[in-house]
């Protein structure tokens, strides 16, 4: 089994999701949100930074997977969103983790099916893939969406490395 730690990173609010996976089946261990106050980007960004450092240390994740940042309208949004990734990206490899990135459309892929999935097909899947009963926020089943994703997506690669044999 595996530890993954899942990030969707954001500048007002980051979630986080740690699974176990022996990339077929996924097992919760924890999830939430990293919500930041009104400050200035920078010491925001030094929270993502502590915060996503102290969730590695109290679940001692051997993986950490990454959204990554879509260009949207506004490339102001855009770029607070990659200095919010930058962060917790930090935070992971001062911690000595690998670091794998996913692409918003590949995490839903993976996920639900199809790479054009709302927010609430993700958090009910994720509700189901983890067998969950508790409301989820939907950057916390980002997060573990992201984690699942990772799971799912390397477990593939190392099969197809294997020759199969697994």
């Amino acid at each position: 089994m595996r530890r993954i730690l899942g990030i969707d990173p954001g500048s007002r609010i980051t979630g986080y999701g740690v699974i176990e996976s022996d990339g077929r089946k996924s097992v919760h261990i924890a999830s939430g949100c990293i919500k930041l106050g009104q400050g200035a980007l920078p010491q925001r960004l030094g929270e993502i930074y502590r915060a996503v450092s102290q969730v590695i240390q109290e679940y001692a994740p051997t993986e950490m997977a990454v959204e990554e940042v879509f260009v949207s309208k506004n490339p102001s949004s855009a770029l607070k969103l990659g200095h919010a990734r930058g962060a917790a990206v930090c935070a992971g490899v001062m911690a000595g983790l690998e670091i794998a990135e996913y692409t918003p459309r590949r995490i839903k892929q993976a996920v639900v099916g199809t790479g054009a999935a709302d927010k609430e097909q993700v958090q009910h899947m994720i509700k189901l893939i983890l067998q969950l009963k508790e409301k989820l926020a939907a950057d916390q089943a980002d997060a573990l969406a992201v984690a699942i994703s990772h799971a799912h997506s390397n477990s593939t690669l190392l099969n197809i490395k294997a020759g199969g044999r697994r």
